[in-house]
């Protein structure tokens, strides 16, 4: 049973997301319609959070949220500001704007009474995902694919083949999609992402914690994750040999999908 919900970040702009809850029949809703909200809130939830520029309808997520909800378990997907259906410009996005979201997100759960609760974060997400988690308590597990952990605007330099000085001067690049769609992003992000460590935010967190990584990952270094493994006390690094940033090969793709899957499962005690 999917059903979309609105809720806002703390500037008050209103962001999208699908709660879907384990049941016989995947129904949609829309957001006026009325639905039992105590149906197996006894059930843990997992929040996905999407990569750059990628939005709630990434198909790892769709996948992962058919067969956690076979498994009893519920599911949130949702965009990021200035992404997909939620408020707000893609060029104003940061990091920060990013891990707000999510706490957010944990709120809204919280709120409709959901007591244990996950996360799953990819890439750009996975980085926030993992600055939330030092955040907040509460939290069950985590599980991070490809995440960015530290340098985020160095590597978005990097991918755009924009300099750093040049980004500076004008005050914004183009980010280009896999589609080919050109992005405006404004040099705040840059600014921003200097602020934050991943390896600072490892530090703190305790809860049971997987990072698969491909060691072909031209975007982001295996060797972030690896520091990053090393720095929560209970993780597991599963690297994917031949594994690229997205895992484009299928076989990398099921992999990456059923170790998170398997990982979710085995500690949802």
């Amino acid at each position: 049973m999917r059903k979309k919900i609105y809720f806002e970040n703390s500037k008050g702009d209103r962001l999208c997301g699908i709660l879907s809850k384990a049941s016989s029949k995947n129904t949609r809703l829309n957001d006026n319609t009325q639905s039992n909200d105590s149906i197996r809130l006894k059930n843990p939830v997992i929040i996905f959070c999407h990569g750059f520029s990628s939005s709630k309808e990434s198909s790892i997520y769709i996948k992962l949220e058919e067969m956690l909800n076979k498994n009893k378990i519920d599911t949130f997907r949702f965009d990021f500001y200035g992404h997909g259906e939620s408020e707000g410009k893609f060029e104003d996005i940061t990091i920060s704007e990013a891990v707000d979201d999510i706490l957010n997100a944990i709120k809204l759960l919280k709120k409709k009474g959901y007591k244990k609760i996950g996360l799953v974060g990819s890439s750009f997400g996975g980085m926030a995902s993992l600055v939330a988690a030092s955040k907040t308590k509460g939290l069950y597990v985590l599980a991070l694919k490809a995440p960015v952990s530290d340098y985020l605007g160095k590597i978005i330099s990097q991918i755009t083949r924009y300099p750093v000085k040049e980004w500076k001067e004008k005050g914004y690049i183009y980010y280009q999609r896999l589609d080919g769609r050109k992005l405006k992003l404004n040099y705040s992000f840059f600014e921003d992402a200097n602020k934050v460590s991943g390896y600072s935010c490892a530090k703190k967190i305790k809860i049971p914690t997987i990072i698969i990584h491909g060691d072909k990952d031209l975007s982001v270094p295996l060797e972030q994750s690896k520091k990053t493994a090393s720095l929560i006390k209970n993780c597991r690094l599963k690297i994917i040999k031949g594994g690229d940033h997205i895992f484009s090969n299928p076989n990398d793709f099921e992999l990456s999908l059923r170790l998170i899957y398997e990982f979710i499962i085995k500690n949802i005690k």
